[in-house]
């Protein structure tokens, strides 16, 4: 088995690979932010859910309200399971955020799955152990190996702001999928194996 591509990058050596992108050195100004290391990844994979298709704001008021459910901390995912549906959906969740809230919960639960498991196992692997999870997709997964299990080489190519990002600094025409696609994958085989390091600066600058 591949080992996982969450080795510490020293010296950020992730920069000058990068750089010889003449492109994307255009937007890379420095070090990034150093990543925060946490646990519980199910009530991560919750979150991604209880997110989609919401604004920031809105989000960040029902995962508060989702935390004030379990005394304002993390919850484990057996007290999810144990809480009514019609609780959750009293936060402001949909009936099919229920589900998949406690879809996650179900999972990790049967699996015996944990953070250790998880990090034991390479991108693939856990890409297609969380996609059984009805609810969760690659994208959602692809978020969760590069923000909370810290891997390296992670290129989502179906995320809306490094595709908008890629448009403008590659100029790339998004009107032919396929073909947009196939010159996002030439582009970032190029970066890895420090992919995951290229999409931060995408979204940081097309933030800025």
């Amino acid at each position: 088995m591949p080992s996982p591509s969450g080795t510490p990058v020293t010296e950020h050596a992730y920069i000058a690979h990068l750089c010889k992108d003449k492109k994307l050195q255009k937007i890379i100004a420095g070090p990034l932010a150093a990543r925060v290391k946490r646990k519980n990844f199910a009530v991560r994979l919750m979150q991604a859910i209880m997110n989609q298709q919401l604004s920031t704001k809105v989000a960040d008021v029902i995962y508060a309200r989702f935390l004030a459910l379990y005394s304002h901390k993390e919850p484990t995912p057996q007290q999810v399971m144990d809480t009514p549906p019609e609780v959750l959906r009293a936060i402001g969740l949909s009936n099919a955020k229920v589900s998949y809230v406690q879809n996650v919960a179900n999972f990790v639960l049967t699996e015996k799955l944990t953070d250790a498991k998880l990090h034991k196992m390479d991108d693939e692997a856990v890409i297609i152990c969380l996609t059984r999870i009805k609810g969760v997709g690659r994208w959602t997964v692809e978020m969760l190996l590069m923000s909370h299990l810290h891997r390296e080489d992670i290129f989502s190519i179906d995320d809306l702001g490094i595709q908008q990002a890629m448009t403008t600094l590659y100029k790339l025409d998004p009107s032919n999928k396929k073909l947009f696609r196939e010159k996002m994958k030439t582009i970032s085989d190029k970066w890895s194996p420090y992919r995951t390091h290229a999409c931060r600066y995408l979204w940081q600058w097309k933030d800025s």
